[in-house]
């Protein structure tokens, strides 16, 4: 994926300082979980996603706890780096409870679209339905839109080499994981999950900014409201000019 950096001045830091409370949960929870596999192997065909089994067996858990298992050391390593560099930024200005949520909501609208795409006619469509897919990297795409978004100037070293601004980043490996998923079969990687977290993060911040748009619209009509009121001295209720007696 990348590596973000930054230098001020003549000082030069990696990534975006100490862990926040989200990303240390999610961290643990995520280590855990895979420590817990070494031990206990039927936990990955148990909790891991597997459309056939959540249509077939009621699985219906799965798309939750798929994304807190992974395939191997490379595989949580690089997925709790990029949830630390990319993440604590986040959850720093939407607060922990709000990050936790985009979370929660990248990581199943990733295992939604893999189950949804899994009617597809064809091979994909096969392929998918009898896929069992486990980690993080759909909840984590999700995060590396929302910190193009926010910092879409942001340079991040591409495969560690080439430095490039967090937007075309994010527009890159979005179309790396549609090729993927359109020509490749059975690498061993599940792109479509990767373009749902995407999609899912997308989604959830398109609705976020259109709610905050018209909260933000409803609070300047009623100051303008108010603002006529009182200039043309008009009070809620109606003007009342009759004395009042005590």
């Amino acid at each position: 994926m990348g590596s973000r950096s930054y230098s001020g001045g003549s000082n030069f830091a990696i990534g975006p300082g100490a862990l926040t409370p989200a990303i240390k949960i999610l961290i643990a929870l995520n280590v855990g979980a895979f420590l817990l596999q070494q031990i206990v192997q039927e936990l990955v065909l148990e909790l891991g996603l597997q459309p056939s089994a959540v249509l077939t067996q009621l699985h219906v858990w799965t798309p939750l706890t798929y994304m807190f298992l992974h395939g191997g050391i490379s595989h949580i390593l690089f997925n709790m780096l990029s949830l630390w560099m990319f993440g604590v930024e986040l959850e720093r200005m939407w607060g922990t409870a709000f990050f936790t949520r985009y979370y929660l909501v990248c990581g199943v609208g990733a295992a939604a679209t893999t189950i949804v795409l899994s009617f597809l006619p064809g091979d994909i469509g096969l392929q998918l339905y009898q896929s069992l897919t486990i980690g993080a990297s759909g909840a984590i795409y999700g995060v590396l839109l929302a910190y193009a978004l926010y910092f879409p100037d942001r340079r991040i070293l591409f495969y560690f080499l080439f430095p490039i601004p967090a937007k075309y980043f994010v527009m890159i490996i979005g179309a790396i994981s549609l090729l993927s998923a359109m020509g490749s079969a059975g690498d061993g990687v599940a792109h479509v999950t990767h373009l749902g977290g995407l999609l899912a993060g997308w989604i959830y911040l398109r609705g976020r900014r259109m709610r905050l748009t018209a909260e933000i619209q409803y609070q300047f009509n009623r100051w303008r409201i108010n603002r006529a009121r009182r200039r043309f001295d008009v009070h809620p209720g109606g003007r009342d000019d009759r004395p009042r007696y005590h």
